[in-house]
C-alpha cells in the first residue's frame, strides 16, 4: 500500500508575531478531529537550539556519532549534528511518522501554501511579496480592513477564533482530498 503524501502548510511571520500560539491552536484542533500532525520549527534566533550537553545522547554526538536517539516511556528524542539541514531533509525525516499534515513554523521564502501573521504595515509590505499566501492573520484592525478590501486573501484578526477555525477547515479539506 502506497503512503499518502502529507499536506504541507506554513505559518510565517516575524519574531514575536504569534506564530507558535497559532501553530499550537491549529495542531490542537486538528488533533481533536483525529488528524496526525507533525511540526517543523525554524530556530531563527541564531546559533544552535539548546540541548542538555551532559546527557549521554549529547556525549555520543560530541564523540562523533552522526545521530543519537533516546527513548523512554514512549518518548523518543533525536539529536543529530551536521553542517546544515535543508527543509526538504527535515520534511523527509518527518514523513517517517506518516502524518496527515506537516506544519512548518517559519521558512518564509519556501513555496508551500502559507498563513502569514502581520503586526503592522511595514511587515505587510515585505511579507505580502511571498508566494502561495492562503490566509492572513493581522494584529491591526485598520490593516485588516485595508487588506480585506485590497487583496483576494482571506484575512482575519489575530484574536478571531473564527479565523483559526477557517484555517483548520481549509487544512482538513486539503487532507481529506489527498485520501
Amino acid at each position: 500500500m502506497a503512503l499518502v503524501e502529507p499536506v504541507i502548510f506554513q505559518i510565517v511571520g516575524y519574531q514575536n508575531s504569534g506564530k507558535t500560539t497559532v501553530v499550537t491552536k491549529v495542531i490542537n484542533r486538528l488533533h481533536t478531529k483525529g488528524f496526525k500532525v507533525v511540526s517543523i520549527k525554524h530556530h531563527g534566533h541564531g546559533g544552535k537550539p539548546d540541548v542538555y550537553e551532559q546527557k549521554d545522547s549529547s556525549r555520543h554526538i560530541q564523540f562523533g556519532a552522526v545521530a543519537s536517539i533516546v527513548e523512554g516511556d514512549g518518548r523518543l528524542l533525536l539529536q543529530s549534528e551536521q553542517d546544515t539541514w535543508s527543509l526538504n531533509e527535515k520534511i523527509s525525516l518527518m514523513k517517517y511518522f506518516t502524518p496527515d499534515l506537516i506544519l512548518i513554523e517559519g521558512y518564509k521564502k519556501e513555496i508551500f501554501p502559507k498563513l502569514i501573521i502581520l503586526k503592522d504595515e511595514d511587515e505587510a509590505r515585505e511579507l505580502l511579496k511571498l508566494d502561495n499566501i492562503q490566509f492572513l492573520l493581522v494584529w491591526n484592525e485598520r490593516l485588516q480592513k485595508y487588506l480585506s478590501e485590497t487583496t483576494n486573501i482571506s484575512c482575519y484578526h489575530i484574536h478571531d477564533e473564527n479565523g483559526i477555525d477557517k484555517i483548520v477547515n481549509f487544512l482538513e479539506r486539503q487532507i481529506c482530498s489527498k485520501n
